[in-house]
């Protein structure tokens, strides 16, 4: 099967590099490729790509803001692409406000070929990108800077959650496997990914990054806890 990427990036360079690079391997197909956020959204409604690689900051239209249109689109679009943000820095503010709109994890520009390839796969594929470690960290530290969370109605939707969903939660936004989760509660690996299903359906959450930002800003977890 085939995965259809577009890339979404104001600097002609890494557009090309980046489409030059994923065209040369097997099962990907670079669609096309735009220089803002305005051109991204319109290209991508119009091609249906699997994947959408997205820069942080561009001119017309951000790509915090692109994103947030491909993943919440209005009514009559049902087309959602994967959305994989790019980006300078490994902690950035647009970056976390684009987990929590629903992309799928972030990749550094720097980061080795090889990283990229595999990240479109990761995400193509269904999962978060951000290895859980990663994502504690980019999460945490965000949190430190933000006032406290907001626990009203993330409260409430925890309570929809069993002792076991809610203990498998906590795990995940401190960043275990499903590995290390099923070790921790002497489960199969394979009861956890239930487990781990059944919390995203209920709290309505697309992927492991959302999960361990809303335990964040539920007040499940707090930052620096162990």
């Amino acid at each position: 099967m085939t995965t259809r990427v577009i890339i979404v990036d104001d600097q002609a360079m890494v557009r090309a590099g980046f489409a030059a690079l994923l065209a040369a391997q097997s099962g990907i197909e670079v669609v096309g490729d735009a220089p803002d956020g305005v051109q991204g959204v319109e290209l991508s409604r119009r091609t249906h790509p699997d994947v959408v690689l997205m820069d942080v900051r561009m001119p017309e239209m951000d790509g915090l803001e692109a994103a947030r249109q491909l993943l919440d689109p209005p009514p009559g679009v049902l087309h959602r692409p994967k959305v994989l943000m790019l980006t300078t820095f490994d902690v950035d503010d647009y970056v976390y406000e684009a987990l929590r709109a629903g992309a799928s994890g972030f990749l550094l520009k720097d980061a080795p070929p090889g990283d990229l390839i595999s990240a479109v796969r990761v995400v193509a594929a269904g999962e978060a990108l951000l290895a859980p470690s990663v994502t504690r960290r980019l999460i945490a530290d965000f949190a430190r800077r933000r006032p406290a969370p907001r626990k009203g109605r993330a409260a409430l939707r925890l309570k929809g959650l069993t002792p076991r969903e809610t203990e498998v939660l906590e795990l995940i936004a401190r960043g275990l496997s499903n590995q290390e989760i099923a070790t921790a509660l002497i489960v199969a690996e394979q009861t956890v990914k239930t487990h781990v299903s059944r919390v995203l359906a209920k709290l309505a959450l697309r992927d492991r990054a959302q999960a361990v930002i809303f335990a964040y800003e539920s007040g499940l977890v707090t930052p620096g806890e162990q």
